[in-house]
């Protein structure tokens, strides 16, 4: 397993300029209804509304510093593949940089999402039914057109960057008990309990996972990584599978403590729950968190809990139909 740690210090100095220090807000209603004592820290109101521009910077940083040492000149370019948030923080990030860069997204992306991207200069494909699909064929495509290849997960500059708010975390609190995270291909669950197992060992980290999209506790169940039929999720922004050799996995699978998994009602009573009682609106991804929170509240009841509040990017659609 890699030791990212002195990546994630290295990071949190690289990005510090172009990325939001996010608060950590007292949920009142929650620690009240509860007996925890809770946090929620908002990477929902993050630049790009996502803590996916956190790895993003921390990648297209380390390339343009790389190219410039090594006085090459040659038209770096960038392949990626998203579901949305990783495409904007790779679109904001290019903005930064020399380099250009191609997005790959599925075929039926999150429209706000869409809206969202069309305002940078990055070109755009579409290209499959789910992430693991995009994934896999932007990679093929990347390696033909002599591109650097930036998965949304699989790499550990993205990991870095993505394990500051591990940092900013143990800057804002002195204690925390529990960190809920929401996992899609492991990036932020990897870097935060990466960062945390070294610099406060006695916080246990929890995956959280939506039912219909269980990818990677199935694959720690497994022992190995493996592909599972997914069906439709509110949380749009973790659904996808894990690709083969990813390095999230060993990760997940050595310093997660415990997953749970969260039907598409309890996202939605989440999703009301924190739009009504905190006045934030969070996408599906972020309402997974919550879920899982409610639904193991006894657990933490006198303990100092964390949920993280991974993004905040939903269309209003999506959002009547919630709140319907």
């Amino acid at each position: 397993m890699l030791n990212l740690f002195p990546d994630i210090r290295s990071a949190a100095q690289r990005i510090h300029p172009y990325v939001l220090e996010t608060p950590v807000i007292p949920a009142l209603h929650l620690s009240r209804e509860t007996g925890a004592q809770v946090y929620l820290k908002m990477e929902s109101e993050q630049y790009t509304n996502s803590f996916k521009i956190r790895g993003a910077v921390n990648k297209l940083l380390s390339l343009n510093t790389e190219a410039h040492s090594s006085h090459e000149d040659t038209g770096l370019s960038v392949v990626t593949a998203s579901t949305g948030n990783h495409a904007q923080g790779v679109a904001r990030a290019l903005g930064m940089t020399d380099i250009k860069g191609t997005i790959f997204l599925p075929e039926n992306p999150e429209p706000s999402k869409l809206a969202a991207l069309k305002h940078y200069d990055v070109d755009l494909e579409q290209y499959g039914k789910d992430s693991l699909e995009t994934e896999l064929h932007a990679k093929q495509v990347a390696e033909e057109r002599g591109a650097v290849w930036i998965s949304p997960y699989n790499d550990p500059d993205i990991i870095a960057g993505q394990g500051t708010i591990g940092l900013e975390l143990k800057e804002q609190l002195n204690t925390i008990d529990d960190v809920l995270v929401t996992v899609g291909g492991g990036g932020l669950i990897s870097g935060i309990a990466t960062c945390l197992s070294c610099i406060s060992p006695q916080t246990r980290i929890i995956g959280c996972q939506p039912e219909n999209a269980p990818d990677m506790f199935r694959c720690i169940e497994a022992g190995e990584i493996i592909s599972i039929k997914q069906r439709d999720t509110l949380s749009d922004g973790s659904a996808g599978g894990v690709e083969p050799g990813a390095i999230t996995f060993p990760i997940c699978s050595a310093l997660v403590n415990e997953y749970v998994l969260v039907s598409e009602d309890e996202i939605k009573c989440a999703m009301r729950l924190i739009i009504d009682q905190h006045h934030k609106i969070i996408e599906g991804a972020a309402a997974v968190a919550v879920a899982a929170f409610l639904k193991r509240q006894e657990q933490f009841r006198g303990r100092t809990v964390v949920i993280i509040l991974c993004g905040g990017n939903i269309s209003s659609d999506k959002l009547k139909a919630v709140l319907a």
